[in-house]
């Protein structure tokens, strides 16, 4: 039948017009995320022993962190934590790895930036900055 293509997705359109609304107002109204979304990474420099098993886990390599030796408990103490987010897949092998739950991937969606070199997060910098926020 000539024309039936058009009828099929006319009905699918009038369906969608006539059917709930399923447009999500986003900046107005934040989108309620399942439970096992990963879209960010969070890390508690408190916890962190600087045994880089999540910069060895990483696919990708995104992990870079350096430790210094303290001399007073003789333990490693986390000095730079660096992640290459552009480079992330989020797969969450990092923070499955970390053997004192330092690292964890967050819920935190809203990660857009204008320069490609803003992908590179100083860790310590964005723990230190929610803690004073949140």
């Amino acid at each position: 039948m000539f024309g039936k293509g058009l009828l099929t997705g006319l009905g699918i359109t009038f369906k969608r017009m006539v059917g709930p609304n399923i447009t999500e107002f986003y900046p107005e109204q934040k989108p309620n995320l399942p439970i096992r979304v990963r879209s960010s990474m969070g890390l508690e420099r408190e916890k962190c022993i600087s045994c880089n098993m999540c910069a060895m886990a990483c696919p990708n390599g995104v992990i870079k962190l350096t430790s210094e030796k303290d001399e007073t408990t003789n333990k490693k103490v986390l000095k730079s934590y660096q992640m290459d987010v552009g480079r992330c897949l989020f797969c969450g092998m990092c923070a499955e790895v970390c053997p004192t739950k330092a690292l964890t991937v967050t819920q935190e969606y809203e990660n857009s930036v204008f320069e490609p070199g803003d992908m590179q997060w100083d860790m310590i910098k964005r723990a230190e900055r929610k803690g004073k926020v949140g």
